[in-house]
């Protein structure tokens, strides 16, 4: 399992760690760009699986709202190696 923090600029979705980030303006797009992003980088062995953990940077969320959103959202996507 790979982690990643998630968070929002305003525009973009960005993922990413010491090792990767990825940023797009849709969470489908962003999916995409990480799988393709772990792939180019090696990180998945022919024939194998690898999680990709994204928990979210509530430091995105402004002070006031935190009491508001307390929920807000941690992702997993999974990444297959089809060839």
């Amino acid at each position: 399992m790979i982690e990643l923090s998630l968070t929002h600029d305003g525009k973009n979705w960005i993922a990413g760690n010491d090792q990767l980030s990825a940023k797009a303006p849709t969470l489908e797009e962003l999916d995409h760009k990480l799988k393709n992003l772990v792939k180019q980088k090696g990180y998945l062995e022919k024939g194998g699986k690898l999680d990709l953990f994204m928990a979210f940077d509530n430091a995105a969320i402004p002070r006031w709202m935190h009491q508001h959103s307390p929920h807000y959202f941690n992702r997993v996507i999974q990444v297959k190696d089809e060839s």
